[in-house]
């Protein structure tokens, strides 16, 4: 089974995930750590729990949700896993962080690449690959449906979506995923998203004001 722990790092308030199961494996999801004080910590939670890193994961690569993958790739020699239209994001993502006034150094190296439906395993326990653009071209979500919650990225928030107005967004590609992905998922399913409080698919079909009636 998973326990799921959430980190809030950078300048934007980025949540940052640690999926461990009880053999002391974990995954590292969207390492948003900026500062040194973050890296630092992400570290010692990871040292002092005994657990050990198998997998980087990112749901997309805008430069909040990448900050981090350096460290965790020379900390713990993960490449990351993203899907392929994510990679010019992600080779973009220097050139973003300058644009913002926020310079970090960029993974430069191996990546891995996942598609709709592909499944990553940690022990028994499973992660299904949803693809869910329209805040980015190529978006995933991790589902784990046998404990019914979703890692969504910057797809679906408490009472908000994903922006749209970055390069390569689209909002009604962003709605189309939101209606044909994550609201077929059972009402009960929580969501854990890439900024702010987690919610669940049956509040935000019901309350989400971006929602109704689209």
């Amino acid at each position: 089974m998973f326990t799921v722990l959430s980190f809030t790092f950078g300048p934007l308030a980025e949540n940052t995930w640690i999926l461990r199961n009880e053999s002391g494996d974990c995954l590292i999801i969207d390492p948003g750590c900026y500062f040194g004080n973050e890296r630092r910590e992400l570290s010692d939670y990871i040292t002092e729990n005994g657990l050990t890193p198998k997998y980087l994961l990112n749901t997309h690569c805008h430069l909040d949700h990448v900050f981090g993958n350096k460290f965790v790739f020379e900390t713990w020699k993960l490449e990351p896993w993203l899907h392929a239209l994510e990679q010019p994001v992600l080779e973009n993502a220097a050139i973003a962080g300058l644009q913002w006034g926020l310079p970090f150094d960029n993974y430069k190296g191996p990546l891995h690449f996942l598609r709709e439906g592909d499944t990553i395993r940690l022990g028994t326990d499973e992660l299904k690959v949803l693809f869910t653009p329209g805040h980015s071209p190529g978006h995933i979500c991790f589902y784990c449906q046998a404990q019914q919650f979703l890692i969504g990225g910057d797809v679906l928030f408490k009472m908000g979506i994903g922006r749209t107005d970055l390069p390569g967004g689209h909002f009604d590609t962003l709605m189309n995923s939101i209606r044909t992905r994550l609201f077929v998922l059972p009402d009960k399913t929580i969501v854990y998203p890439g900024h702010g409080e987690f919610t669940d698919i049956g509040f935000e079909k019901t309350h989400n004001p971006f929602l109704q009636g689209n």
